[in-house]
């Protein structure tokens, strides 16, 4: 099934979509949230039980709101050569750290960020170098903890486009403090357009246990990047093993699997090319992203706020009590 969450003559809804955009909305008023806490039979039934209901509204008659308000939002990065094409672009001599292939690392973003498959996406205070980033989410459907990959599978619920927006240049400044990007990461991130049941992709499933699905970045009707998603170094289900590992993953939480490779972000192919071509994104700019069996997301840059000031750090007497 897929599942879509929009605003329509000012009522949100949450509904199965049909293959035509057809929406069949959910009796009641209940977030797809909601319904993942209460369990994937009632997600089923849930889904079910709109075939009974009248046709609402075509996808392209509403806004399209983000599937769901994910509680945590962990964004990992396991494309190698999406890694070794931004670090280059920092430092042309740079190769892959060896740490990197120990585990599947990721760091937590702003949960509170999400927008939707065709919001605008404001330029982040004091940015001037802004990156869209393609990556596909998994979406967890089922509590636990201290998984191990196989059973980490029945957790998975579904799918989503993730674009993870980026401004390099606050990042680039941040991440010499050396705790992880901020400011960098806190402004946008799109989910959508709608989240796709496990089940529907597992014919695009390879023999290792990857997802075999076409990416596709475009801007402003130009493609800048094309890769597979199973060229990830780790399949979905070996990233939440790791991010259960002494924890709990909770439905609604959304994993990243980290921008992919060949142009799947500007960084990238200023890394490879040496130079900022194309070059950051500006107001006017409109970034679509799409992946087989999920669809397609496409935002437009537009002027954000100007920073609000904030001093540097003062050099404080170090008094002890």
């Amino acid at each position: 099934m897929r599942f879509a969450t929009y605003e329509h003559h000012g009522r949100r809804s949450v509904a199965t979509v049909e293959g035509d955009g057809t929406l069949h909305p959910f009796p009641g008023r209940a977030s797809l949230l909601d319904l993942l806490r209460a369990g994937p039979a009632a997600l089923r039934e849930a889904g079910n039980a709109t075939r009974a209901e009248p046709d609402g509204p075509h996808v392209s008659q509403v806004r399209l709101l983000p599937p769901l308000q994910p509680p945590s939002v962990r964004d990992f990065v396991t494309f190698e050569e999406h890694v070794e094409g931004v670090r280059r672009s920092i430092d042309h001599t740079a190769g892959v750290p060896d740490a990197w292939y120990d585990a599947p690392t990721f760091y937590f973003t702003n949960p509170y960020a999400v927008i939707g498959a065709h919001d605008d996406v404001p330029v982040p205070p004091g940015s001037s170098v802004l990156d869209f980033e393609l990556e596909v989410a998994a979406v967890i459907g089922r509590e636990g903890r201290d998984l191990t990959p196989e059973r980490a599978r029945d957790h998975i619920v579904g799918y989503t486009v993730f674009n993870d927006w980026s401004a390099r240049d606050l990042q680039s400044a941040e991440m010499k403090v050396g705790l992880g990007p901020c400011k960098g990461k806190d402004t946008a991130a799109t989910l959508g357009p709608y989240l796709v049941t496990a089940d529907e992709l597992e014919p695009y499933r390879d023999t290792d246990g990857f997802l075999r699905l076409a990416l596709t970045a475009s801007v402003n009707g130009e493609v800048v990047g094309k890769d597979l998603l199973s060229n990830m170094s780790w399949t979905f289900e070996e990233m939440v093993a790791y991010a259960s590992r002494g924890t709990y993953v909770r439905p609604g939480d959304v994993l990243g699997s980290g921008t992919c490779g060949n142009g799947g972000c500007l960084a990238e192919l200023w890394g490879v090319r040496g130079r900022q071509d194309p070059p950051p994104l500006k107001p006017g700019d409109t970034v679509t992203l799409t992946v087989e069996g999920i669809g397609t997301v496409s935002n437009t840059v537009v002027p954000g706020a100007g920073p609000v000031p904030v001093p540097r750090a003062r050099k404080r007497p170090r008094l002890r009590p």
